[in-house]
């Protein structure tokens, strides 16, 4: 596309005159007979220069000048005053502070007006390349910033996926190990307490085999969402695999505490669950049967097998002694 310059002049004369001399410019020439007309068209077009004429009747070219500077989208818009009063100092004066770049004397001196024009044009176009490459170096940015964001998205799934079960998005047994080591440091360093427990859900296999898969996944997302809202914020819970559920319960100081909390889980899971698999709506009832292992005292940094394993024969002495109980672990 071609630049555009615009010529002001209120005499037709001056005005083909101007168009025969820029005829080879490399411009499209748009004319305008009054100052208003010059305003009109600069709201219409983007020009690489404007070819003004100070002396019009209505506004002058000072006036024009004025206006253009005061609009933000066309202050950086090169005008050239075309004057018969090019010598007289004021004049120019006043130009340059109504936002003229320079002058051309009148009668017109083809080779100066095809030289400065030439001059205005070229930085036009360094300018409008400038602009491209600005504008295409802030797309790439774009561009960049979006890719990093949706890496970063898909690192992040990925490693929640990692971690977490697909089904109920609870911690999956290396997350829970991850924690439970934790818990244990931070125990041992601060002299602090904390509870593990195990959870077995009785009854779930019936409810799979009656109702199928689709309720029995129903049914760990209903149990794994009891169990984070029974929980306190600190706690972690975590699907080991089945219908099996690991605990870290943090700041319990008294092994009391934690069978408590876990009664209070086992009357909460016990209660009935409105189910939809694949057909309607059922209602199922499980319990669950828990084993709690306090962290001792006298306990070693590497406590986390004696735990899981205190925790795993409390929850079977639990299943052994009627279901649907807590029970703490000795040894």
């Amino acid at each position: 596309m071609l630049p555009k310059i615009l010529v002001v002049d209120d005499t037709v004369a001056n005005l083909v005159a101007m168009r025969r001399l820029l005829t080879h410019s490399g411009a499209e020439i748009i004319e305008a007979r009054s100052g208003n007309e010059a305003l009109a068209l600069c709201l219409d077009h983007q020009f690489a220069l404007i070819l003004l004429d100070v002396n019009m009747p209505d506004m002058d070219g000072f006036e024009v000048a004025a206006l253009l500077g005061e609009a933000e989208q066309l202050r950086e818009t090169p005008i050239i005053f075309v004057t018969a009063a090019y010598a007289d100092d004021l004049n120019r004066l006043k130009g340059y502070r109504s936002g003229a770049v320079d002058y051309i004397a009148k009668p017109i001196n083809d080779v100066i007006l095809q030289s400065k024009v030439r001059v205005f044009l070229e930085l036009y176009a360094v300018r409008a390349k400038l602009l491209q490459t600005l504008t295409e170096l802030a797309e790439r940015n774009q561009q960049l910033t979006r890719e990093v964001a949706e890496r970063e998205l898909a690192e992040a799934t990925v490693r929640h996926q990692a971690s977490h079960d697909i089904l109920t998005g609870l911690p999956n047994r290396m997350l829970f190990r991850d924690r439970l080591q934790v818990a244990i440091q931070r125990a041992h360093r601060h002299h602090g307490r904390f509870a593990l427990a195990f959870i077995d859900i009785d009854g779930f296999k019936g409810v799979n085999d009656e109702h199928g898969h689709p309720v029995g996944d129903a049914l760990l997302q209903e149990i794994s969402a009891r169990l984070s809202a029974h929980l306190r914020g600190n706690d972690t819970v975590a699907r080991l695999g089945g219908d099996e559920f690991a605990l870290v319960l943090e700041d319990i100081d008294d092994p009391q505490q934690a069978l408590q909390l876990s009664q209070k889980l086992c009357t909460a899971l016990g209660e009935p669950y409105t189910l939809r698999g694949d057909g309607a709506p059922v209602e199922v009832r499980v319990s669950a049967s828990i084993g709690i292992a306090p962290y001792l005292p006298d306990d070693r940094p590497d406590a986390d097998e004696r735990l899981i394993q205190a925790a795993d024969r409390g929850m079977y002495a639990a299943k052994r002694s009627g279901k649907n109980r807590c029970m703490l672990a000795t040894g």
